[in-house]
């Protein structure tokens, strides 16, 4: 069993709290490598760490917010423009993941909504509580508590052995500790510190629950100015852009 490396390209929320870039995460499971969820800046953030966008081979998302899809434009456009691409992609999420990428692409390059690209591009919409076989990825979903209208997820990804689980974004909830449990990696947004606020987890409430989350590790990301400006009071683990996990 190879290793499995994990590294932090965004960590932010969608206001660019701490100079943070939005939410991207990179995994290289050894035969696939993929994306977690793909914000607004997720291109920036892959050059600036070395990532070369053309080698993503799977883009799975959370939710249809543009801090964590807004980035599928601008790595699209740079395969009709500029890169070399021919391998296929494949993206993952929830329902409507294509036809809000779509409407992504006219509203951010007019004339780029056919999609055409050098290379096989295919959308799969994951059904909650069933594994999803992904190239060599096993994806499971399940309902959030988070904006309505982005079809909101939290995840559980199997590859190469290892498991790594994402909340995405989401209010505290029990299918949390289904998505957990027994995972090598426990990726949790806490967007506030210490006040309970819709669609989002708080340390305090997630710091109450934790000893419920059966898995090996946990790491914070999605902070907003509360929670960067109350750091040492936190005693969970938290990314920082660039932060790279070995599993």
């Amino acid at each position: 069993m190879g290793k499995t490396v994990v590294r932090f390209l965004g960590t932010g929320d969608a206001f660019g709290s701490g100079g943070r870039l939005q939410t991207c995460i990179y995994v290289d499971a050894g035969t696939t490598k993929f994306l977690i969820d793909c914000g607004a800046t997720a291109l920036i953030g892959m050059k600036r760490f070395g990532i070369d966008p053309s080698g993503i081979d799977v883009i799975v998302l959370s939710h249809l917010h543009g801090d964590h899809f807004g980035g599928i434009p601008f790595i699209i456009r740079e395969t009709q423009i500029i890169a070399e691409r021919t391998s296929p992609l494949t993206i993952v999420g929830p329902p409507g993941l294509e036809e809000r990428i779509r409407q992504a692409m006219k509203v951010f390059f007019p004339g780029s909504t056919d999609l055409k690209t050098r290379f096989p591009l295919d959308f799969i919409e994951l059904p909650a509580r069933q594994p999803v076989q992904v190239r060599s990825l096993a994806v499971t979903a399940w309902p959030a508590l988070h904006t309505p209208g982005t079809n909101p997820l939290s995840l559980r990804i199997e590859c190469a052995g290892r498991v790594i689980s994402y909340s995405g974004d989401t209010e505290w909830t029990e299918a949390l500790i289904e998505a957990a449990r027994g995972a090598d990696l426990f990726i949790c947004e806490s967007f506030e510190f210490g006040r309970t606020i819709k669609n989002h987890i708080d340390y305090q409430t997630l710091a109450a629950n934790k000893n419920l989350l059966d898995c090996r590790r946990i790491v914070l990301t999605h902070m907003n100015d509360s929670m960067l400006e109350n750091r040492s009071q936190v005693d969970l683990e938290c990314a920082e852009d660039g932060m790279t996990i070995t599993l």
